[in-house]
């Protein structure tokens, strides 16, 4: 159930205390991809997961500003700090929670999310009245290529929003992007905004991207996350 298209009895009647929240970013993603690519991936996998999902689960609207300041030089990027981010996260699942929905997965589709969500879901877990846990789809499908606006999350756009994807673009998007993320030496990762070593905030070569490769990663990462839902469920 999609508590954005329910009404209150209806949520009321539900039976179960799982609840996914999505969580993505408004960002850029190189010339060719929209800058909500990582809320669509996000819901995506969570619509994915729902429809999946072999029992009841509650859906949130999905959280579009995360932790993105690192792309803070390409026009329409937006961000929030690190302890904004947590305390909206901590207080939205707190509501969910008031409601009897205590077992709260967020999935999330943005990479500067992953630290604060393991941070505040553990201090959900340990000091609130829920249990939260972060799911990022990109991390539990087989995605070495991953980049930013590269060959992995063009090829989800392509089999989810196939017509959001600027064709004209994915040349340049490719040659005048960059390899691989920031700037490393000794260990040690010298550029703080992807501005300092991607020209046009593209990482790996969207061009190699396909909707076939879309559908498989869409299958793997929903098997995945009902499979975190059945564990939650019963433990």
């Amino acid at each position: 159930m999609h508590l954005r298209d329910a009404t209150w009895p209806e949520a009321g009647a539900a039976e179960t205390t799982l609840a996914l929240l999505p969580v993505g970013s408004t960002e850029q993603h190189g010339p060719h991809a929209p800058l909500g690519t990582d809320s669509l991936t996000a819901q995506a996998v969570t619509d994915a997961a729902e429809a999946a999902y072999d029992g009841e689960v509650v859906v949130a609207p999905p959280i579009h500003v995360g932790v993105a300041e690192e792309h803070r030089d390409f026009s329409g990027t937006l961000w929030v700090s690190e302890d904004t981010f947590r305390d909206y996260v901590r207080e939205t699942v707190g509501s969910l929670a008031h409601h009897g929905w205590t077992r709260v997965v967020v999935v999330n589709g943005h990479g500067g999310n992953v630290d604060p969500l393991r941070e505040v879901c553990g201090r959900i877990t340990r000091h609130d009245t829920a249990d939260a846990w972060a799911f990022t789809w990109f991390d539990a499908v087989d995605a070495p290529d991953m980049g930013h606006g590269g060959p992995v999350e063009t090829s989800l756009l392509r089999a989810t929003h196939p017509e959001l994807i600027r064709d004209g673009r994915l040349d340049d998007a490719a040659e005048t992007g960059a390899d691989g993320w920031g700037e490393w030496v000794s260990g040690v990762n010298l550029a703080y905004d992807s501005s300092e070593f991607s020209e046009n905030g593209t990482v790996g070569d969207p061009r190699e991207g396909s909707a076939d490769r879309g559908e498989q990663l869409l299958d793997e990462a929903t098997a995945a996350l009902v499979a975190l839902l059945e564990r939650v469920a019963s433990r």
